[in-house]
């Protein structure tokens, strides 16, 4: 026999106040003492129960700072153009709806779930921008317990449910891998980023699929941090196999692991593309300044962070954005 559905009713009995309370709580409204909006909270988590924030944003609200928090250290994300072009696409329409953005720099998706709760409390934040989702990510439960209107930057299936925008990495690696195979390499390396991303497994796992259908046996992948210095480590360990081995093609997981491995490469006496071929993903201004210039995969990361910031404020709902889309450069060619 099914169990009755649990409602706001519910929760309004067993914390012993009315509805409206209940609402007043989970949408973070004045109006209540701290202790009658714990108890409420309580009872919520007691029973199970959750508001429905799968299509909530902040159309009609009244909000001043939207916050985000991300999963790198200070230095690195200095340096990487994705989140510097993200960020720039969000501020553009927050600045549209007179909002300011609250960034923070977390160690863990742990820290930030307890960071949501206590802006979601202390009234810093009237939404947020979720991104670099895990398998189970702790942040889902807490977007719903508190009722937070967000949006998820990731792929559905790791999202919960949420409000989400994401790109179909898969397709974009297999477009990737076919055009590589297609050049005449058979094997091809790819230089990933952190394991516990959702992100980075899917691309992951598109690769082995594209790479065992195209019957690439010399086909290997390695994951990393996305910095500098650790794609360098992965491209020098790559090319330092026998020639036999050594893959004819790399292709990376974002620009600044390309950047690297082509010095690693120039370092080790190969020249790009004669030698190997690199292949760079998120295609920032960098690819285009070095030499040779990078190939890429292709899409508008400010453009994806304003199409993030609109959906936050009920412009549109879950949906993909534009697949990466390959940018053949001076980077990638036959292998000898």
């Amino acid at each position: 026999m099914t169990a009755p559905r649990v409602t706001i009713k519910d929760v309004a009995a067993r914390a012993g106040v009315s509805k409206g309370a209940v609402s007043l709580a989970f949408n973070h409204k004045p109006g209540l003492a701290e202790a009658t909006r714990d108890r409420i909270f309580a009872a919520a988590r007691e029973l199970g129960w959750a508001p429905d924030t799968t299509a909530r944003s902040l159309a009609g609200a009244r909000v001043d700072v939207v916050g985000l928090a991300i999963c790198r250290p200070a230095q690195m994300l200095g340096l990487e153009p994705f989140y510097m072009e993200f960020i720039s696409g969000v501020e553009g329409v927050l600045t549209e709806h007179s909002c300011s953005l609250l960034l923070r720099l977390v160690r863990s998706a742990e820290e930030e779930a307890g960071l949501l709760e206590s802006w979601w409390r202390g009234r810093h934040i009237g939404g947020a921008i979720l991104v670099d989702f895990r398998a189970d990510d702790p942040r889902v439960a807490v977007a719903r317990r508190l009722g937070l209107p967000v949006v998820a930057v990731g792929h559905p299936s790791l999202t919960g449910g949420l409000t989400s925008v994401w790109t179909e990495d898969g397709d974009a690696v297999t477009e990737a891998v076919r055009y590589l195979a297609a050049l005449g390499h058979r094997r091809v390396a790819r230089v990933g980023g952190a394991a516990a991303l959702g992100h980075t497994a899917m691309r992951g796992t598109a690769f082995a699929a594209a790479a065992q259908a195209l019957e690439l046996a010399g086909a290997s992948q390695v994951t990393t941090d996305y910095s500098g210095e650790a794609g360098a480590r992965a491209t020098r360990s790559l090319l330092s196999a026998a020639a036999d081995d050594r893959p004819t093609a790399i292709m990376y997981d974002n620009d600044i692991m390309a950047v690297a491995g082509l010095s690693v490469a120039a370092e080790m006496g190969l020249r790009v593309p004669e030698d190997v071929s690199l292949l760079a993903w998120d295609d920032s201004q960098l690819c285009r300044l070095t030499h040779p210039t990078l190939s890429a995969m292709s899409h508008d990361v400010h453009g994806f962070g304003a199409d993030v910031a609109r959906t936050l404020f009920g412009e549109v709902g879950s949906h993909p954005v534009a697949t990466p889309v390959l940018t053949p450069r001076g980077s990638t060619a036959p292998p000898r």
